[in-house]
Order: C-alpha cells, then structure tokens, then sequence
C-alpha cells in the first residue's frame, strides 16, 4: 500500500501544475484586471498614473509570462499578497478565513453522515413503504434545489417567518460571524454560545444537500447487498434481522459511501461558497467570491488551488479506505 500511496503522490504534481496552469489561464480571461478595478471610479486619476500602476502590476504582460513568475513563486512558498487587504494571500486564507469555514464544514460532514447512513438503511430495509416514498421524494427535493435558493428559504424560515409567527420566542441571526463586541474575553460559554448561533442555519444548509446524496447511495447499495446470497445464507441460519443487517451487510454496502463521503469534503468546501454568501459568513467561500468581484488573482488562486489538493488528496485517502472497508482489495 505504501508505494501505492507513493506513485499517487507523484503523479499529483504533474496534475495540480495542469490545473493550475487551466485556472490560472480562466482568470485571464475573465473581462478587466487589477488596474481598471483599482481606478474604476476616480475621476481624479491621471493618464500618467494609470500607466505606472499597469506597469507594476504587470497588466499589459501575456498571462502565460505572469503564470510563469507567479508559478516560480509558488514553488517557493510565496503565493503573493492580497491587494484588497495587504497581507499574504496564503495568511490572509488559512488564518483568518479556512477556521471559519471549518466551523461549517466539520459539523455539518459529521450530523449528515450520522443522519444520512441509519435513514438509508431504514429506507431500505421498508422499501416500498410510505416512509421509503417521502424520503425519497425528500432526498431528490433537496438535491435538486439550487444551494442559494434553499438558503433563502432557510433563511426566510427562520430568521423571517417564525421569529414574527412566534412573537420572537424563535428567532435565528439572519447572518454573520457573531454579536457585534462579542470577543474571547466574554467567556468561553457566552462566546460559543452566540457563535453557536451564527452557525445553526448554515450548518442546515449544508447538511441538507449531504444527507438527500448521502442517503440515496446509501439506500440503493444497502438493497443491493441484502439481496445477495451471503445475507440470505445468514437469515436461513436463523440469525437475528439486526445482526444480519449491522454485522454482515452494513460493511459491504460502506464502499460507495466511502468514496461518496471522500468527495464531499472538497464538494463542502465549493459548496461553501453559495451558502457563506447567502448567510455573510466571512470563510473561504466568501473570499472566493469577493476575490473573484474585486480582481484580487492572487486570493483566487490560494482558494481554487486548495479546493483542487482537497479533491486530490481526497479521492486518494478513499482509494486507501477501499482496502480498509473491503479486505478483497489490494494495493500491489
């Protein structure tokens, strides 16, 4: 398994250079740069000015020469500064913005999972049941609506409708981090606690997409193994229907879940975006998008270039939980 593990690694680097090359060529091509955002709105600007600051940015160099410094440059660790806010783009991501992502992302892989596999296999085991019906109508629903629109509708629900329905008794924060003034020094339980609270609908967001995936791989590789010869084998002996089901067909029925799961923490990550935009939560969705509007590149290519190793990476740790799950594989 170790040099499995090692000629994946390998062949990684060629992959993520190509990918860095085809985003960095996308954001070339995107209508404007840093110099017209920068003097967008100043009348004040001389035509002198203008060409100083195209040329220290480099505005009028072929994106394939600039992909190239900026390239040589990340090789060495130096992924270039942030032009909006004047720190490195890598400090400014992994600092300040990817620990507030993971409040998102984390909570909502573990609650999904944990919702996702026990309704997939009660969905399976009463197939054809009025409960199987309304999960599956449910689990397509989710899965269908746009993440945007469903944060909308979250957020109207519960931050709108109910807080006026209730006479205030329910009422979520609409959006942001936490509290305006609420610090570490307030406590440990009164600052989690009001961040607890920035949290919940987010969180839901999130979760709602994972648990209708999550639970409709789940439901039809569970009937796929309960209707094989090895679980029939074990209800002829006798053996009780909740040992049939946890002991001998839960296992074989993890392996697509496995990989549906090793993908779903890039897909949180992208997924992010809508949801920390709907909801003005400062994480790297956020970042992405405001990059993005405001021609920071440098920003853009720290979150689309760690969005891109999370699903390498990824896809080779499920490949390796194969071997776990599955004892007929093997890593030669």
């Amino acid at each position: 398994m170790l040099s499995y593990a090692l000629r994946r690694i390998l062949q990684m680097i060629p992959l993520l250079f190509v990918i860095s090359l085809v985003i960095y060529g996308l954001t070339a091509l995107q209508p404007g740069d840093p110099v017209d955002q920068m003097i967008f709105g100043n009348p004040h600007i001389r035509p002198e000015d203008v060409v100083r600051l195209r040329e220290a940015y480099g505005a009028d160099t072929p994106w394939f020469e600039k992909y190239w410094t900026w390239l040589t440059h990340a090789m060495r660790g130096d992924f270039g500064y942030s032009r909006d806010f004047s720190i490195p783009a890598t400090q400014f991501i992994f600092q300040q913005r990817l620990p507030n992502t993971l409040l998102l992302t984390v909570p909502a892989l573990i609650l999904s999972t944990l919702i996702a596999i026990p309704l997939g296999i009660f969905s399976a085991v009463r197939q054809y049941s009025l409960p199987d019906y309304i999960l599956t109508f449910l689990s397509f629903i989710a899965s269908s609506a746009p993440v945007f629109w469903i944060g909308v509708m979250v957020l109207f629900l519960f931050a709108v409708w109910l807080p006026q329905a209730t006479n205030g008794a329910i009422s979520l924060p609409p959006g942001g981090l936490g509290s305006a003034g609420m610090d570490p020094s307030a406590g440990f339980a009164a600052f989690w606690g009001d961040r607890l609270k920035y949290m919940i609908l987010p969180v839901m967001v999130l979760m709602l997409r994972e648990i209708s995936s999550t639970l409709r791989y789940m439901r039809a590789s569970f009937l796929d193994v309960i209707n094989q010869d090895f679980v029939r084998t074990a209800r002829a002996k006798g053996l009780p229907n909740r040992s049939v089901i946890y002991k001998h067909a839960l296992r074989n029925s993890l392996i697509p879940i496995v990989t549906i799961l090793g993908l779903s923490i890039p897909g949180l990550f992208s997924g992010a975006v809508l949801t920390e935009t709907v909801f003005s939560w400062p994480g790297i969705g956020r970042a992405l998008l405001d990059s993005l509007v405001s021609k920071d590149f440098n920003v853009v290519m720290v979150c689309l270039m760690t969005l891109a190793f999370l699903t390498v990476i990824f896809q080779l740790i499920t490949d390796l939980l194969y071997g776990l799950v599955d004892p007929r594989i093997r890593y030669n």
